[in-house]
């Protein structure tokens, strides 16, 4: 290692998220822009980051740059290696002074380096009925070891804080809050360019207003009570007229959400899923909604909604976990267990023009709290305060 590398905190970076098998996910997300907005921070201060790559990696495509030093692992294209052991070992032979983890997918065993993991949520414990038991044991396997070796934590709302805090007795002093940011180049509130909003509309039959929700399709994201809500809406209310968009790719249980979509008991309104979608596609689809609906059971900070406030959209939301938090008590919020209360909140914003200017309006002031340059200022912090505490 050379003298000035030693002058520097060495941060060695998992990025085994940004392996193609996670886009469209909000892992993959926060992997990349915290990885991408360090490498810019790097350069002016006292740390250097090492994060690893492969040619299966998205990681691969940043080069080295002050501060900003990749390692090759060919380790990292085997998954399972990786996961169980490769990882630390990649690390270790950095001699690192701290070891990041943007998630809890790797792990990080005994080291004489500090350990930071980010934890998203805590799913695999609060909500152990929405996943295949053995997803759900390996979920519950690295979670837990990630929260009881990790030195210092990092939650991604205080609401994920407090989960940590009450289901592993996790001491306050180890865990940091920091938000995730948003991707404000794409999500915003300029015009979605016409004649990409021409061809979305062609391709998947868009003749009607409608109301949207992307992300990852999973049980907890409560997608089949939202069909039920949309269609006891439309069987209330004879004068809408409207389609539901979901958009993103099908989790597990994805047979049940597709049964649930194709059902048409009120003889009009379609439910559209439109897959994966680029994240240019997915803006426009999304600028072009009458009012997004957000009805999760749980979640731990929940990137959508940012996005879809974000983009001026009036936005109804399950007033469950860190959705009123990360949302700022500024929307309005149901039940998203009763669907007749879900069905009544978006009915209540639908037809109501002052409503829907209301919620824009205090959903975008809101949307500007989140900045992916600020949590990686806040997480480089974390990191730098880890290895000073284990130096």
């Amino acid at each position: 290692m050379s003298a000035a590398a030693k002058s520097k905190v060495v941060i060695a970076y998992d990025t085994w998220t940004m392996g193609g098998g996670f886009r469209n996910r909000g892992i993959y997300v926060y992997a990349r822009e915290i990885l991408a907005h360090l490498r810019k921070i790097a350069a002016q201060g006292s740390a250097e980051v090492r994060p690893f790559v492969c040619r299966d990696n998205d990681a691969a495509a940043l080069s080295a740059s002050p501060g900003f030093v990749p390692v090759n692992s060919a380790l990292l294209r085997h998954s399972r290696l990786w996961r169980y052991g490769g990882g630390w070992l990649s690390a270790q032979r950095q001699k690192p002074d701290v070891i990041f983890s943007p998630s809890t997918t790797t792990l990080q065993l005994a080291s004489r380096a500090a350990r930071v993991t980010t934890i998203h949520d805590v799913t695999p414990v609060v909500m152990p009925n929405f996943a295949p038991e053995k997803m759900l044991r390996r979920m519950r396997f690295f979670l837990s070891h990630a929260v009881r070796g990790s030195d210092q934590l990092i939650a991604i709302s205080e609401s994920c804080k407090r989960d940590l805090m009450r289901v592993y007795g996790v001491p306050e002093s180890r865990i940091t809050v920091v938000y995730s940011g948003y991707d404000k180049s794409r999500f915003n509130t300029c015009p979605a360019d016409p004649e990409l909003t021409a061809v979305l509309r062609q391709r998947h039959q868009l003749h009607k207003p409608y109301i949207f929700h992307h992300g990852l399709m999973q049980p907890r994201k409560n997608l089949k009570r939202l069909i039920h809500a949309f269609r006891l809406l439309l069987s209330r209310y004879r004068n809408l007229d409207l389609d539901l968009i979901l958009a993103g790719p099908l989790g597990w249980r994805g047979e049940e959400l597709l049964a649930a979509a194709a059902q048409n008991s009120v003889g009009k309104g379609r439910v559209i899923l439109t897959g994966a979608l680029p994240d240019e596609e997915l803006a426009v689809l999304l600028k072009g909604a009458t009012l997004v609906a957000i009805p999760s059971l749980y979640e731990g900070f929940c990137l959508p909604l940012v996005e879809s406030i974000a983009c001026g959209v009036p936005t109804v939301a399950a007033g469950t976990s860190c959705l009123p938090e990360i949302s700022g008590g500024v929307l309005r919020y149901f039940d998203p267990e009763s669907v007749e209360e879900m069905a009544a909140s978006m009915e209540g914003t639908l037809e109501s023009e002052s409503v829907q200017k209301e919620l824009a309006a205090k959903g975008l002031a809101r949307a500007q709290k989140f900045d992916w340059r600020q949590s990686a200022e806040q997480t480089l912090q974390v990191l730098l305060d880890a290895a000073q505490a284990v130096s």
